[in-house]
């Protein structure tokens, strides 16, 4: 009697829907690993400059990849709302529909304007990413946010490890072709879009669709004080609204001074993160231009940054840092280090020494991401409703192998 009574006192947050929440974790788990499983990902840039495409180092540079860049950025916010109202499943449907039209238009484009919309279907599954990161909190309670988040990661890593190994062995001890890659990746993401069909449509979100008195375990906020007690008349619904929400709890974070300095850090640091990503092979492929594609290792130096970029993720949840007064020191320390590894990557005419320069940069913007959310979770135990959201929806991010 005295446990159900517990359970009777529990916030309706923590209340799990459906019984089989294990199950529905471990299937979003394999779903998160074959939809990584993408082989000819790593070889993109060299299938567009060989002969399979014959694009010119010119078109890719400056006509193909820059549309990777600004798809994503306008994408990014539309998709993020649109996640949470319409409760993941759709937009992972969008996603793996992405998916097919990036490689059906790799096999079988020919043109610019085909390669160009190849590249705004990729902005479309990044900004996408977004779905899979938040769904996983649709299936537990907040108890169990952290291990399940942990498990979903863990999950993309695997498949981005083996998705650039298979590719890689494909290449080398194979002798696959970049078409040929590219259809098996079809094969793999065609695969991922039957997966996501039986993933089950969560009735929950985050803010559009949060269950009546969910208040995810936490102390009510000020903001919930504000929004229940000191909200009158007509103004009520439109402060309720969940878009006001988001704003107003975004606000309050972005007063929070210890959080100022991290935000300004990942904005910059990682729009170069992703500037090199986008453009690291087609600087691989002026350094060494090889004809023999068994002399490509672009999916075996993803394999190796994918695993530094894990063992520093994990490693750095081990270090004891007092970030309130060394902050400013690491961030400056890592941050040159960086622009040391930029360039040497610009100036090295040695392939494998651009390799490792490009593990190393890699490992080192793994090792502060989740650190730079360590004040944020401080912050957010104060009992702001997007605890879960902002600490992990974006990491998969960080992960794909791309270049």
């Amino acid at each position: 009697m005295p446990k159900k009574d517990d359970d009777a006192k529990k916030p309706a947050s923590e209340t799990v829907p459906d019984q089989r929440w294990k199950l529905q974790v471990f299937y979003l788990c394999f779903y998160g690993f074959m939809t990584q499983v993408r082989p000819g990902e790593s070889f993109i840039t060299p299938c567009l400059l060989g002969p399979d495409k014959n694009f010119t180092q010119a078109e890719v540079t400056n006509m193909i990849t820059p549309v990777l860049t600004y798809s994503y950025m306008a994408m990014l916010v539309p998709i993020f709302l649109l996640t949470d109202y319409l409760r993941y499943k759709p937009v992972l449907v969008l996603q793996s529909l992405s998916h097919i039209s990036i490689w059906l238009l790799l096999v079988l484009g020919t043109s610019v304007l085909a390669m160009q919309l190849m590249e705004f279907f990729y902005g479309v599954t990044m900004a996408t990413r977004i779905a899979y990161s938040s769904y996983i909190f649709s299936l537990v309670t907040p108890s169990h946010y952290q291990r399940m988040a942990s498990y979903s990661r863990s999950a993309v890593l695997l498949g981005v490890f083996t998705s650039s190994v298979l590719g890689q062995l494909c290449i080398t001890l194979g002798g696959v072709s970049f078409l040929t890659l590219n259809y098996v990746s079809l094969g793999f993401v065609s695969f991922g879009l039957i997966l996501t069909i039986f993933l089950k449509q969560p009735q929950r979100s985050l803010f559009f669709n949060r269950p009546e008195g969910a208040g995810d375990g936490a102390v009510p906020t000020e903001l919930d004080k504000m929004a229940r007690g000191d909200v009158r008349g007509g103004t009520q619904g439109w402060r309720e609204a969940a878009l006001c929400r988001m704003l107003r709890e975004v606000g309050a974070l972005a007063k929070q001074p210890q959080l100022q300095l991290w935000s300004l850090w990942w904005v910059f640091n990682s729009a170069g993160y992703y500037l090199m990503l986008y453009y690291v092979q087609i600087l691989w492929n002026e350094i060494y231009p090889s004809t023999d594609n068994r002399q490509v290792y672009n999916g075996g130096v993803d394999a190796a940054s994918t695993l530094l970029g894990a063992g520093a993720s994990f490693a750095a949840g081990y270090v004891k840092i007092r970030w309130t007064l060394w902050s400013e020191l690491v961030i400056g320390v890592v941050t040159a280090f960086q622009a040391g590894l930029l360039l040497l990557m610009n100036t090295t005419s040695n392939i494998w020494l651009c390799y490792a320069a490009y593990v190393l940069f890699r490992g080192s913007y793994q090792f502060l991401f989740p650190d730079r959310y360590l004040p944020l979770q401080r912050a957010l135990c104060a009992g702001l409703r997007g605890q879960h959201l902002l600490r992990h929806c974006s990491e998969d991010h960080h992960h794909h192998h791309r270049g």
